[in-house]
């Protein structure tokens, strides 16, 4: 029998039982989240587009906040700059748990997710560059097409296809939340327009202290949401996109217990805490005040289809997506040691692929960063957005609803518990 190190791992294997049931609890919320995100951009369109649009832009664009410390902001901007860093903040604690305590701890698991996130965001961004080749200011949106959207995709997914193998659902989370660290990465090394050093080294302070206190599992909100604050401010200030802040206070929290015993650790504490939050007030607010594009009737709509920048984000989604991750883990598969599952075929990982090209919170950031809140282009980033996706969620319905019926008559098989001990058997017999 070949020992672990030389066994060929399997793609989009169940994983352990733990990950398994931890996975299935956050689908479960992000589903809700993503239901709410529709119904938030479905309400803002419909709201932009109607005769009362005037009073959509006005709230939208309703300034609140401390003019004292440049944060007088437009109610649109406090949900992209605010409440997107709590997003990125539960996104930060998942990853590091990911990464440290959960299956992707083994390097042979992590490669997977990790290829196809960089697949799924070089090819989606060289469509966009070659559609926009002497588009001169176009290309600043070449990162538009390369994110998926956790909330939205879990939300399809769990619409069209309710028996899809645990390996499956795992890795498409899995790969939207690596998706979202590079993105958030390349939001702080592409779209910093001016840094200013001095404000970004003064939110190492409360970073610090909220790293102090953390590693000594102290929970008080009274002492963490105060040095939260400043670090996000800071950072805010410092020119580097306040959502940064988010990733860098969620990567402090410790995720190991101190002892066994000890209950859960701190990190999914807080994932318990915030991630109803995050996923049932934070995106769906974005969602309504970055939606609301007034498309203009069928002659609007198809002049915003006819722009490159558009057809750039459009390609991108549906066909890079799919492209770039079923390519990236064919080339994983085809020259290592990894095989796809015996349970699965390629047909479902183009599926998830297409899945993966459902692009809505974090693209549409993006937009507002490359061209500006307001402008002709992001109008017209967001019709493509909201094209994009829609269309990768329709494609991806007509492949994944052709397997639900094998999957389902193979999920019924895996619940059977002969030993009685709470755990499926399937998830006892040593799988790799």
């Amino acid at each position: 029998m070949p020992s672990p190190s030389t066994r060929p791992s399997r793609l989009f294997a169940r994983g352990s039982w733990p990950e398994a049931s931890r996975v299935a609890d956050i689908l479960r919320a992000e589903t809700t989240g993503g239901v709410l995100l529709i119904v938030g951009a479905v309400v803002a369109l419909v709201w932009a587009n109607s005769p009362w649009s005037s009073s959509y832009a006005d709230l939208r664009d309703l300034t609140v906040g401390p003019a004292s410390l440049h944060l007088d902001l437009s109610l649109a901007t406090w949900a992209a700059d605010g409440l997107l860093a709590i997003f990125f903040f539960v996104a930060g604690l998942e990853l590091k748990r990911e990464f440290v305590a959960g299956d992707l701890r083994d390097p042979r698991r992590a490669a997977l997710p990790v290829a196809a996130a960089v697949g799924g965001m070089a090819v989606p961004a060289l469509i966009f560059v070659l559609w926009n080749l002497g588009g001169g200011d176009d290309l600043r949106g070449w990162a538009i097409p390369t994110a998926t959207d956790i909330a939205f995709a879990v939300a399809v997914l769990a619409i069209i296809s309710t028996h899809l193998p645990t390996g499956l659902r795992m890795f498409l989370l899995t790969l939207a939340i690596v998706d979202d660290l590079l993105a958030i990465t390349v939001i702080a090394f592409f779209y910093t327009d001016e840094l200013h050093l001095a404000h970004l080294g003064l939110a190492l302070v409360p970073l610090a202290a909220f790293a102090f206190l953390v590693q000594r599992r102290v929970r008080s909100w009274w002492l963490l949401l105060p040095l939260a604050l400043v670090t996000w401010a800071l950072v805010h200030e410092s020119g580097v996109h306040a959502t940064v802040a988010g990733v860098l206070l969620g990567f402090v929290v410790p995720v190991v217990r101190q002892a066994p015993g000890d209950g859960p650790g701190l990190a999914e504490h807080f994932e318990h805490r915030f991630r109803p939050l995050s996923a049932g007030v934070a995106v769906p607010v974005f969602a309504f005040f970055a939606a609301g594009v007034t498309v203009g009737g069928l002659d609007g709509l198809s002049s915003a289809l006819r722009d490159p920048v558009a057809l750039g984000v459009i390609t991108g989604l549906v066909v890079g997506k799919t492209v770039g991750i079923t390519g990236f883990t064919w080339l994983l598969a085809t020259f290592t040691r990894a095989d796809l599952d015996d349970e699965l075929s390629w047909t479902d990982v183009v599926g998830m692929s297409m899945l993966a090209g459902i692009g809505f919170t974090v693209s549409l950031l993006i937009g507002e960063l490359a061209f500006g809140p307001g402008t002709t282009q992001d109008d017209h980033v967001k019709v493509a957005v909201l094209t994009g996706s829609l269309l990768a969620a329709l494609l991806a319905t007509v492949v994944l609803r052709l397997r639900n019926r094998v999957y389902r008559r193979l999920w019924e098989a895996e619940q059977v518990d002969d030993d009685q001990d709470g755990i499926p058997d399937v998830y006892q017999r040593g799988q790799a």
